[in-house]
């Protein structure tokens, strides 16, 4: 349900490597089959080598050989409270894009419970490998 999957995304906020910032996200990626993969942010003092959540997530089921994805649920905030509802930034809608249709679920918890949002709400007019290699 989405309710356990906003759960899940906040067990994996625990998770985060975030010195820098102090800012942490999680995010609970669900499956075609019903697998959930957690992701946590990965801060780096380089900064551009820091990783997101959610890419996190689906980096870590494509690598088990998972492609249909149904949702996800991310959360985010200072000191590992959450402090808001956090949409994904623009690389991890376009990785969402890549493996995922326009009804692709995203839940962004906040402090109150989560707001639903589709992929094509978050990243409209967006584009596909697959649209451009015909």
């Amino acid at each position: 349900t989405p309710e356990q999957l906003t759960q899940l995304a906040k067990e994996a906020m625990l998770h985060a490597y975030a010195p820098y910032s102090g800012f942490f996200v999680g995010a609970a990626l669900l499956c075609g089959d019903g697998t959930v993969y957690q992701g946590c942010n990965i801060e780096n003092a380089a900064y551009g080598p820091t990783n997101c959540a959610e890419r996190t997530a689906f980096f870590k089921a494509i690598y088990d050989g998972h492609r249909d994805f149904k949702a996800i649920a991310i959360c985010g905030g200072k000191g590992g409270n959450i402090t808001g509802a956090f949409p994904p930034c623009g690389v991890c809608r376009q990785v969402m894009r890549e493996f995922c249709d326009d009804d692709f679920l995203i839940y962004l918890v906040d402090e109150k419970g989560f707001e639903t949002r589709t992929l094509s709400q978050l990243l409209p007019d967006s584009f596909r490998a697959s649209t451009h290699m015909q």
